[in-house]
Order: C-alpha cells, then sequence, then structure tokens
C-alpha cells in the first residue's frame, strides 16, 4: 500500500465519522497529512486528522480518533490503526501491503517520487549569474550546485524549468577589469581598484596572441576597449566551461544591455507610470516603492538621464514575465538581503504578488577549511577561492553534495579532508558506497542465479526490511516538500538516511544464499526490495547531481 492509497483510505474514514456528527463539515484530501513517526515501534504512518476535526464535528478528540482507527483497521493491508496521546492515529502496515512498494517502484523506475503538484508551471530560474571578472568564487558555487539540484527538484514536480544566467558585461566592475588585463599587459602593477592573480596575466596574454596586428599600436582608449570586449568574451567562456565540467548548463544566458536596447525599460516604465506608481521630482523618474512596503522610494532614471540600477531590474522583471514565464527564483548572495524589499516592492508595482511571482533566495557564505584552516587564497585567483579550487581538491561529485547537503541560508564550512577520507564519516561517499553495495548484490544474486521471476512482498517482514520499505515510501513527500520549500538539501539528507537503512538490511537480511543453501522466495523477493533500494538512491542521487557509482 502506497502513501496515497493509505491517504485515500484515512480521507474516506475521517469523512464517514464526521459527517455522521456535522454533515456541513468538508473534509478534503489537503486536510489529510501523513507523517513518518519518530520511533519506528509507533507504527509506518502517524495522522492528526481527528483532532483537527474534532472541535467541528463536536465530539472529543479520541472519541473520533477511536472511531477512524476502527475503521481503518477492517481495511485490508492494515495491519494496526492505534490511538495514541490526545487523538493521533498511527498506523502499521501489513508486511504484503508494504512490501508490494518494491514492485511499484521498479515498475515505475526513476519516475517513482515524481509529482504533479507544479505540472506544466513555467519557471525561470536565475542563478550564480556572476559577473565575468574572474573566476566562480565559492558563493556562485554554491549557487550552481544549489540552483541545478533545485532546478532538478523543481522539475520533478512538473515544472517547466528554464535555467537562466544574468551576464553582467558593462559597469564599473568590467571598466576596473579590463583596466587590469592593460595593466598586466604593460607589466604595470595591478591598479588600486583592479583585480588581482595569475588569472588576468593569463587572459591578458591571451588577448595578445589572438589579437591581429600590434596592440601597442592602439591608443589608450583603444587599447581599454579590446581588451574589455575581449577579456570579458574569454573570462566568460571559462566561467561557461568551469560550470560544464561541474555538471552546471544554463538554456538561457541573458546580456544586461539587452533591456536597455530592447525597449524593456521603457515598457515596464510605461506599464507603471499607466498604474500610477511613476512620479518625477528633482528632474529625476521614481518608482513609488513605499506604497508596498519599501523603506524608500526609488530612483529609476536620474536626473542626468541615465537609467539608475532598478531600471534595469524593473525591465528584466518585465521581461521575463513577458517571456511568459509563471514564476521568477533569483538566488542571491548573502550581502543581498537589503535587495529583497525593493525587489517585492517592484513586483508589487506591476501587480504582481510578491513571494509568488518573484521569489528571491539568499544564500550564506562557505568556508574551505583545510588542515584544521579556512583557505584565503587561491593559487590563481590571488584574494578569492574558487569553484577550480574545490573541484581540484574533492572532485566535482564530493564538491556538489557537500555544498547541496546543508540549507543554502545556513553559513557553511566544508572540510576538505574529510571528503577526500573513504570513510562512513565523510557523507558523498557514504551514499554512494551504499549504491555501489546494492549494486554489488545485484551482481553477486545474477552469479548465483537468484533474480526476480518470483516476488512474495508477505516475505518482507524483517524489521529492518520494514523500515526500509517505510523510508522508499516516503520518497514522494521528500521530493514534494523540497520543491515546495526550494530546500534541495532534503533530498540529500533522505539519501544519507536510506543509505543507513540499507546498510543495517544488508547487514540483517542476505539475498544470496550462504554455501549450499537453495535459492528460496525470501531471496528472490530480497533481490526485489535491493534493487528498489537501487532505485530510488539512484534517483535521489541524480537529483542533486551527484552520480551513483555501480564499483568504488
Amino acid at each position: 500500500m502506497q502513501p496515497s492509497s493509505l491517504s485515500s483510505a484515512v480521507l474516506a474514514a475521517v469523512r464517514d465519522a464526521v459527517g455522521r456528527r456535522a454533515a456541513d463539515v468538508e473534509v478534503s484530501e489537503a486536510d489529510i497529512v501523513l507523517e513518518r513517526p519518530r520511533q519506528r515501534e509507533h507504527g509506518d504512518w502517524a495522522t492528526n486528522a481527528a483532532m483537527r476535526f474534532a472541535k467541528r464535528a463536536g465530539v472529543a478528540p479520541r472519541e473520533l480518533a477511536d472511531e477512524v482507527a476502527a475503521a481503518l483497521a477492517a481495511i485490508d493491508g492494515i495491519e494496526r490503526a492505534e490511538v495514541a496521546g490526545p487523538g493521533f492515529i498511527n498506523l502499521t502496515l501489513a508486511a504484503g501491503a508494504a512490501g508490494e512498494l518494491a514492485r511499484t517502484i521498479l515498475e515505475a523506475g526513476e519516475s517513482y517520487g515524481s509529482g504533479d503538484a507544479l505540472t506544466g508551471r513555467r519557471i525561470n530560474l536565475e542563478f550564480v549569474s556572476a559577473n565575468p571578472t574572474g573566476p566562480i568564487h565559492m558563493g556562485g558555487t554554491r549557487w550552481a550546485a544549489v540552483g541545478d539540484s533545485l532546478g532538478r527538484v523543481l522539475e520533478r514536480q512538473g515544472a517547466l524549468v528554464t535555467r537562466e544566467y544574468y551576464f553582467n558585461d558593462h559597469g564599473a566592475q568590467i571598466d576596473r577589469f579590463a583596466r587590469s588585463l592593460v595593466a598586466a599587459f604593460r607589466g604595470e602593477a595591478t591598479p588600486e581598484d583592479g583585480y588581482g592573480g595569475a588569472y588576468i596575466a593569463e587572459i591578458a596574454r591571451r588577448v595578445d596572441d589572438a589579437y591581429d596586428g600590434d596592440l601597442l599600436d592602439l591608443d589608450d582608449e583603444a587599447l581599454q576597449e579590446t581588451f574589455r570586449e575581449r577579456g570579458v568574451a574569454m573570462m566568460f567562456d571559462e566561467i561557461k566551461q568551469d560550470l560544464h565540467e561541474f555538471g552546471v548548463d544554463f538554456d538561457v544566458f541573458f546580456h544586461e544591455h539587452q533591456v536597455q536596447s530592447d525597449g524593456s525599460v521603457e515598457r515596464a516604465i510605461d506599464e507603471l507610470r499607466e498604474r500610477g506608481h511613476v512620479f518625477e521630482e528633482d528632474g529625476a523618474l521614481w518608482l513609488r516603492t513605499t506604497a508596498f512596503g519599501d523603506d524608500k522610494d526609488r530612483v529609476v532614471i536620474r536626473s542626468n538621464g541615465m537609467p539608475a540600477y532598478l531600471s534595469g531590474d524593473i525591465g528584466y522583471y518585465r521581461n521575463k514575465r513577458e517571456r511568459g514565464f509563471d514564476e521568477c527564483i533569483i538566488m542571491l548572495g548573502a550581502d543581498h538581503h537589503g535587495y529583497v524589499g525593493r525587489m517585492m516592492a517592484m513586483c508589487a508595482a506591476f501587480g504582481d504578488t510578491p513571494h509568488q511571482h518573484l521569489e528571491i533566495m539568499i544564500g550564506q557564505m562557505v568556508n574551505l577549511i583545510r588542515d584544521g584552516q579556512p583557505m584565503r587564497m587561491s593559487k590563481r585567483a590571488g584574494t578569492i577561492v574558487t569553484m577550480e579550487d574545490l573541484v581540484d581538491a574533492v572532485g566535482v561529485d564530493a564538491a556538489r553534495y557537500a555544498l547541496v547537503r546543508s540549507s543554502a541560508d545556513t553559513p557553511l564550512d566544508i572540510d576538505l579532508e574529510l571528503l577526500t577520507q573513504r570513510t562512513n564519516d565523510n557523507p558523498v561517499y557514504y551514499v554512494q558506497y551504499a549504491h555501489a553495495r546494492m549494486s554489488a548484490v545485484a551482481r553477486n544474486a545474477a552469479s548465483a542465479g537468484v533474480d526476480r521471476s518470483e516476488f512474495d512482498p508477505s516475505l518482507l517482514s524483517h524489521p529492518s526490511e520494514a523500515a526500509l520499505l517505510g523510508a522508499l515510501a516516503d520518497f514522494p513527500r521528500v521530493l514534494a516538500q523540497a520543491a515546495e520549500l526550494r530546500e534541495p538539501h532534503r533530498v540529500a539528507r533522505f539519501a544519507e538516511e536510506l543509505a543507513g537503512l540499507y546498510h543495517r538490511w544488508y547487514d540483517a537480511c542476505r539475498v544470496v544464499p550462504q554455501g549450499e543453501e537453495p535459492v528460496e522466495a525470501v531471496n528472490r523477493t530480497r533481490l526485489w526490495l535491493n534493487d528498489a533500494t537501487g532505485q530510488v538512491l539512484r534517483t535521489a542521487l541524480t537529483t542533486v547531481g551527484v552520480s551513483a557509482p555501480e564499483r568504488m
């Protein structure tokens, strides 16, 4: 029996019990919440549905719970339905009903666990978006891992996700980058406000090598523009290559200048003016964001006629909505907390719903720890630690898993030494080894003549099997909650829990007979459970962008 079937049974029992007392009280599917008890001895599932409806039904919670539990206990596949505390109902499934899940998983394959809560919903997911002035630092690396994993989670709920990178190739930072390249080309010291590191000299050399002619023949302005145009392109090509090797590819690279050149800003201002939210004061054009909770109104066009920073924001947001996106999610660094209020006010000014049509996630900093001390310097980038440094130290899988397995809104320390160890203390090794062990069991079973020609779910009666099946049944809820809360780390933590339960089952229950023991139905049935667990763990790892090796 799957959670969906059990939920339907609970819904019917609660409706009947409540309806006999209060026919006007409606009980919907959304009102029925099934949770995994913290202690296994309390059963496979628990619900507080009776407690939620007792008052409206005019009855004591335990009395209503007793009635619902009695109805559920009579259903085939439910072994026990017991009332606990003030009116919780703990449900234990019969071994056969619980074990049937193994067949369901293998029939569904990688689609098991996916849902339809976001079916057809178009989501623009913007993340990383680092300025092309240097290699991706650790903040951008964290968003690369988390953003790509979040996209996979949302897709598993039916969303149509477009991964977008906002490419800022103009402005003061780009000018500083170009001046740094020119200084490196001339053999001069890095400008006081410029960028240092070996990568600057590398790109300056590449620009020089690729230039058809002698750069020394150019005047200062032309030299600056040549290094700006070509150096930015080379740096951005490096960024895209680093991301690709990290397993992150974008559908759209959106250039900042586009919203200024394609009329997006003008159309956005016209719409906001029609809505009555734009006004002129002191020669500047303002957006009245205070009407929507911002701490002050914001300049859109300065008094000198130049666009303010917010003009690009309103044009870009409007552009996304014009492209048909139902929701725009933006992932920003820890230093952007003050940015949220004005963006939500802008969203509301367009008549949209903040935190629904526009969502902003703020990520916290990452520190790499080596030999017990934080890493401060990169050999190539100078004063920052980069994606390249992390991948060189531990590899892509370990890097991505370490970045995804913790909530993105909390600071993170990553112990590089731990992530290179082949021990259970290393979380990515722990889960990948579990999958490799499942694959080894399947290979050994084939060699011993154990196949899936027979399946008797009632034989999956060992406590470790009940615990393992319970976790497998919980996977759809984990994926749905990860999508709803925008928390892909829940999938990684589920993978660790599942790996632990599998290791305990492996120690207690054998798939392959020992010695001269014959192959029996229990061996074949356990192979189903082994393979089903492998399928779910493989799906979980794929969802967070980590490989599931068959051998280690």
